[in-house]
């Protein structure tokens, strides 16, 4: 039994203080005032018997206790999370058919997870999964091949869609571990090494091309790689840096030693991932799924990627769905 005064709101404020560092950050993650967020750590520490965040330091730190309950309370909300998600698409039972596409982002972690959780929630159901880039999904889209996508969202979305965003993905930048050079250096032109284009065609390299181009930037193209991994695992044997987001930083974790991320310094530079749904197809759906995907992004890959990189707090976050 949990000791009197520790509540899973109060759990999830500490998780949400820890990854952010401030109380201003962790009300806007949780959703409630600066006083609420103080007063629930101080409920929690009080009822744990312990001092979690040393609340002298800015940003806020965990203390010693804070860093070995955080490991034990993240794996439980892990947990309880991935419970709920699984429970939210229940009703989903009814269903005679289902076709949807999911970014390739997601392939490593979160499409399997989601794979596993609506195959045994549609039983009965004829069920079609691919994965996709964006702008290949937004095309299914569009020639009604699918009923639902997930994908990063183009300047042009397909029609006669209904949109349920999802996460702001920013871009950020990824080096070589122990290159020398600032971002603003970088994008210069000042260091040794090249820029690692994408693919031309893909939709990530024209949303960074547009970032850069209304930044008065020029990069010279010299490779251009179609393969997110290759990307990587070029930019980590030192032969260049790219421009990414945090999930495709996240997708290659059998990298990370050799790489160092960074901030990228332009305005906005950012994309959102979205759920296209046909708007034909029945609301509850659509939005049963969005709200399953919103939790696994959080658990998945949100939290962990903040925790290891908490600059990217105030940027790499879910979409408040607009509608109740």
């Amino acid at each position: 039994m949990l000791k009197k005064g520790v509540t899973l709101r109060g759990i999830e404020v500490f998780e949400a203080l820890a990854q952010a560092g401030s109380v201003a950050q962790a009300a806007t993650a949780t959703g409630l005032s600066q006083p609420a967020v103080s007063q629930q750590m101080r409920n929690l520490e009080q009822a744990v018997g312990a001092e979690l965040i040393d609340h002298s330091r800015r940003p806020m730190r965990l203390t010693p206790a804070g860093e070995l309950f955080l490991r034990h309370a993240g794996v439980a909300l892990s947990e309880l999370r991935l419970a709920q998600s699984e429970v939210t698409v229940m009703d989903l039972a009814h269903l005679k058919e289902l076709s949807l596409g999911i970014i390739d982002d997601f392939d490593n972690d979160l499409t399997p997870r989601l794979a596993t959780i609506l195959a045994d929630s549609l039983t009965g159901c004829r069920f079609r999964m691919i994965t996709d880039g964006s702008l290949e999904l937004a095309a299914a889209m569009q020639a009604r091949a699918l009923h639902i996508a997930i994908a990063a969202r183009p300047a042009e979305p397909p029609d006669g869609v209904t949109e349920y965003p999802l996460a702001r993905d920013p871009f950020i930048i990824v080096a070589p571990a122990g290159l020398v050079q600032t971002p603003s250096e970088l994008l210069a032109g000042a260091g040794p090494l090249p820029l690692l284009h994408y693919a031309a065609e893909q939709l990530i390299a024209r949303q960074i091309g547009g970032h850069i181009a209304r930044a008065g930037l020029t990069l010279p193209t010299r490779f251009e790689i179609g393969s997110h991994l290759a990307l990587m695992a070029m930019v980590a044997r030192g032969i260049g840096w790219a421009i990414t987001t945090p999930l495709g930083y996240m997708r290659a974790t059998r990298f990370h030693e050799a790489l160092h991320p960074m901030p990228l310094p332009l305005p906005d530079a950012a994309r959102q991932i979205t759920l296209f749904a046909g708007s034909d197809w029945s609301d509850p759906v659509p939005r049963d799924i969005s709200a399953t995907m919103r939790r696994l992004m959080q658990t998945h890959m949100i939290g962990p990627v903040t925790a290891q990189l908490p600059w990217l707090a105030d940027s790499f976050h879910l979409i408040e769905d607009p509608t109740p």
